[in-house]
């Protein structure tokens, strides 16, 4: 008779150690909570470090739950356990002529959870909380004879290297019903991708991205220019319609860059981030405050009238050489770099400097 503290489970073991037994299978999310737990990384009252796990990362976690309670949901990438006791496998019959590669795993619950989650606890913690769930997953493990194994066999396997961001933003557009956070970010690469491949847009050409890495603008650098104004500035008025992001918001923004072009091109044409401050990180994103306050004091939304807008900037800026004179205060036209302190009071000057000239002009008004 079985013991209803002895889970068994069917899998497959491909052939790899001898001395580490491999192994992947399908399991119910509630039973995968019977069998493996989360160690986090920490110190005894000794200073001893126990556990090796990161902290959680609650808006994650909630993410990838709201996520699984959607009817389509799909969670390919299996969760990773390791067992260094409490677990056994057995080898089954052979099914093609290769033998080991089928077999049963039997795991004792009766002393609580013993496998340790290597890999994935944000989705293991998100699945728990799916109450009474038969969501079924794939868990990947595998069996060592010591804690130092298992540190190692996680610290292996932790340490891939990332896909780099910008190629993960250049997918975003292709991909729906993503969480929030990833929606706002992929709204702005799909206007990125417009302008840098539009025909006619100021920015063809010149944004930095993965399929195109001769460009000087970095993709992330207009992707915040462009999330500020989606949610705080004029493209929110079209935030709940792409098609409207991608005709009107598109040909805002590159009305604007066509006037910036044209008002400061000793800046601008043939120049890089390291020889022109406009082209800089620093001085894009604070480019987008001067684009929404020459709108909101002007109503301009084409190259000319942004052009009489920024014309009031001319002998103000130090894009390329010179100094900027932020009150007392004085830095080289370089001395600006691509930081948040820096990035706010270069913006903040040029939008006071905007806001001191343009009443005063009548041809504007």
């Amino acid at each position: 008779m079985s013991s209803p503290h002895i889970l068994h489970f069917d899998v497959v073991a491909p052939r790899q150690s001898e001395s580490l037994p491999v192994f992947t299978f399908a399991a119910r999310a509630r039973d995968v909570e019977r069998f493996a737990r989360i160690e986090r990384a920490g110190r005894d009252d000794s200073g001893t470090l126990r556990g090796f796990q990161r902290p959680q990362i609650a808006g994650h976690i909630r993410e990838i739950r709201d996520y699984l309670e959607k009817p389509g949901a799909i969670l390919p990438n299996p969760i990773i356990v390791a067992f260094t006791h409490s677990a056994s496998l057995e080898s089954g019959p052979s099914h093609d002529g290769v033998e080991g590669r089928f077999g049963r795993l039997a795991i004792d619950v009766s002393n609580g959870a013993p496998g340790w989650i290597v890999d994935g606890q944000q989705r293991f913690t998100a699945l728990r909380d799916l109450h009474g769930s038969d969501f079924e997953v794939l868990v990947s493990g595998f069996i060592c004879d010591c804690l130092e194994e298992l540190q190692k066999q996680f610290i292996l396997i932790n340490n891939t290297r990332p896909l780099p961001k910008a190629l993960v933003y250049e997918l975003l557009p292709q991909v729906s019903d993503l969480p929030p956070r990833m929606s706002n970010r992929s709204q702005a690469a799909l206007m990125t991708e417009a302008l840098n491949y539009r025909e006619g847009s100021a920015l063809r050409g010149m944004i930095k991205q993965q399929t195109n890495p001769k460009g000087i603008i970095r993709d992330t650098v207009i992707q915040r220019l462009l999330m500020n104004s989606i949610s705080d500035g004029v493209l929110r008025l079209y935030a709940d319609d792409d098609r409207l992001l991608l005709d009107r918001g598109v040909n805002f923004v590159s009305e604007f860059f066509h006037a910036v072009r044209h008002v400061f091109s000793e800046d601008w044409e043939d120049k890089t981030p390291k020889t022109s401050r406009l082209v800089h990180g620093a001085g894009i994103i604070a480019m987008g405050y001067v684009m929404e306050t020459v709108h909101v004091l002007t109503g301009a939304e084409d190259r000319d009238a942004f052009a009489r807008g920024l014309r009031h900037l001319k002998g103000r800026t130090a894009w390329s050489s010179g100094e900027w004179a932020f009150g007392d205060e004085r830095r080289r036209w370089n001395g600006l770099q691509n930081v948040p302190a820096d990035i706010r009071q270069l913006s903040l000057h040029l939008v006071q400097e905007l806001r001191r000239a343009i009443p005063r002009n009548e041809e504007v008004s």
